[in-house]
Protein backbone atom coordinates (compact mmCIF):
# COMPACT_ATOMS: atom_id res chain seq x y z
CA UNK A 1 0.00 0.00 0.00
CA UNK A 2 1.47 3.08 -0.81
CA UNK A 3 2.04 6.32 1.12
CA UNK A 4 -0.01 8.47 -1.09
CA UNK A 5 -3.05 6.30 -0.35
CA UNK A 6 -2.79 6.27 2.90
CA UNK A 7 -2.43 9.92 3.51
CA UNK A 8 -5.96 10.13 1.46
CA UNK A 9 -7.63 7.55 2.75
CA UNK A 10 -6.85 9.00 6.24
CA UNK A 11 -7.94 12.47 4.40
CA UNK A 12 -10.87 10.90 3.93
CA UNK A 13 -11.80 9.78 7.58
CA UNK A 14 -10.72 12.93 8.73
CA UNK A 15 -13.34 14.87 6.66
CA UNK A 16 -15.72 13.02 7.98
CA UNK A 17 -14.70 12.61 11.59
CA UNK A 18 -14.49 16.68 11.50
CA UNK A 19 -17.58 17.43 9.48
CA UNK A 20 -19.53 14.97 12.18
CA UNK A 21 -18.23 16.67 15.15
CA UNK A 22 -19.21 19.69 13.88
CA UNK A 23 -22.50 18.93 13.48
CA UNK A 24 -22.71 17.39 16.91
CA UNK A 25 -21.46 20.81 18.34
CA UNK A 26 -23.85 22.76 16.09
CA UNK A 27 -26.93 20.46 17.20
CA UNK A 28 -26.10 20.71 20.62
CA UNK A 29 -24.71 24.54 20.91
CA UNK A 30 -21.82 23.25 22.68
CA UNK A 31 -19.03 24.52 21.33
CA UNK A 32 -15.81 23.67 23.76
CA UNK A 33 -14.29 21.22 21.27
CA UNK A 34 -13.95 24.10 18.47
CA UNK A 35 -10.00 23.64 18.58
CA UNK A 36 -10.39 20.15 18.16
CA UNK A 37 -12.92 20.14 15.27
CA UNK A 38 -10.53 23.07 13.40
CA UNK A 39 -7.37 20.62 14.30
CA UNK A 40 -9.11 17.39 12.55
CA UNK A 41 -10.00 19.24 9.68
CA UNK A 42 -6.54 21.40 8.98
CA UNK A 43 -4.34 18.59 10.58
CA UNK A 44 -6.36 15.48 9.61
CA UNK A 45 -8.06 16.50 6.47
CA UNK A 46 -6.05 19.52 4.76
CA UNK A 47 -2.96 18.45 5.39
CA UNK A 48 -3.23 14.70 5.02
CA UNK A 49 -5.07 15.07 1.61
CA UNK A 50 -2.65 17.43 0.71
CA UNK A 51 0.31 15.55 1.65
CA UNK A 52 -1.01 12.34 -0.28
CA UNK A 53 -1.35 14.21 -3.30
CA UNK A 54 1.97 15.38 -3.25
CA UNK A 55 3.10 12.07 -3.01
CA UNK A 56 0.84 11.03 -5.66
CA UNK A 57 2.66 14.07 -7.92
CA UNK A 58 6.06 12.86 -6.94
CA UNK A 59 6.00 8.93 -6.51
CA UNK A 60 9.74 9.03 -6.83
CA UNK A 61 9.40 10.96 -3.31
CA UNK A 62 7.26 7.97 -1.79
CA UNK A 63 10.27 5.79 -1.93
CA UNK A 64 12.19 5.48 1.07
CA UNK A 65 12.35 5.10 4.57
CA UNK A 66 11.74 9.38 4.78
CA UNK A 67 8.04 9.18 3.72
CA UNK A 68 7.57 6.11 6.00
CA UNK A 69 9.10 8.23 9.14
CA UNK A 70 6.91 11.37 7.91
CA UNK A 71 3.79 8.84 7.67
CA UNK A 72 4.12 7.67 10.80
CA UNK A 73 5.04 10.16 12.59
CA UNK A 74 1.89 12.04 11.13
CA UNK A 75 -0.22 9.66 12.11
CA UNK A 76 0.73 9.14 15.64
CA UNK A 77 1.00 12.70 16.42
CA UNK A 78 -2.36 13.23 15.12
CA UNK A 79 -3.79 10.62 16.77
CA UNK A 80 -2.24 11.39 19.87
CA UNK A 81 -2.94 15.07 19.92
CA UNK A 82 -7.01 14.60 19.49
CA UNK A 83 -7.90 13.09 22.16
CA UNK A 84 -5.47 14.96 24.53
CA UNK A 85 -6.39 18.18 23.16
CA UNK A 86 -10.01 17.06 23.56
CA UNK A 87 -9.30 16.33 27.47
CA UNK A 88 -7.23 18.95 28.10
CA UNK A 89 -10.48 21.09 26.98
CA UNK A 90 -12.98 19.60 29.13
CA UNK A 91 -10.80 20.46 31.96
CA UNK A 92 -9.23 16.76 32.25
CA UNK A 93 -5.52 17.71 30.95
CA UNK A 94 -4.41 14.19 32.17
CA UNK A 95 -2.62 13.46 29.28
CA UNK A 96 -0.59 16.62 28.75
CA UNK A 97 2.87 15.49 28.68
CA UNK A 98 1.12 13.09 25.65
CA UNK A 99 0.11 16.13 24.03
CA UNK A 100 3.03 17.70 24.24
CA UNK A 101 5.11 14.72 22.75
CA UNK A 102 2.68 15.13 19.97
CA UNK A 103 3.25 18.41 18.99
CA UNK A 104 6.79 17.71 18.74
CA UNK A 105 6.04 14.35 16.74
CA UNK A 106 3.73 16.50 14.48
CA UNK A 107 6.36 20.02 13.47
CA UNK A 108 8.89 16.56 13.08
CA UNK A 109 6.93 15.05 10.54
CA UNK A 110 6.53 18.31 8.66
CA UNK A 111 10.00 19.01 8.66
CA UNK A 112 10.72 15.54 7.09
CA UNK A 113 7.78 16.77 4.53
CA UNK A 114 10.12 19.67 4.00
CA UNK A 115 12.99 18.04 3.51
CA UNK A 116 10.99 15.37 1.11
CA UNK A 117 9.95 18.33 -0.66
CA UNK A 118 12.84 19.95 -0.92
CA UNK A 119 14.45 16.89 -1.94
CA UNK A 120 12.27 16.05 -4.95
CA UNK A 121 12.18 19.13 -6.11
CA UNK A 122 15.38 20.31 -6.56
CA UNK A 123 16.32 17.22 -8.54
CA UNK A 124 17.15 17.99 -12.61
CA UNK A 125 14.54 17.61 -14.87
CA UNK A 126 15.46 14.64 -17.15
CA UNK A 127 15.92 16.19 -20.81
CA UNK A 128 12.72 14.85 -22.92
CA UNK A 129 12.84 12.64 -25.44
CA UNK A 130 13.54 13.36 -28.55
Amino acid sequence: MSVSNNFLRLGALSALVGMTLGVWMGANQDFVLRPVHAHINLLGFASMMLFGLFYRSFPAAARGWLPMAHFALSVLGFLILMPSLALMLMQKPVFMPAMIASEIGLVSSMLLFVIIVFMATMKKDEPAAA
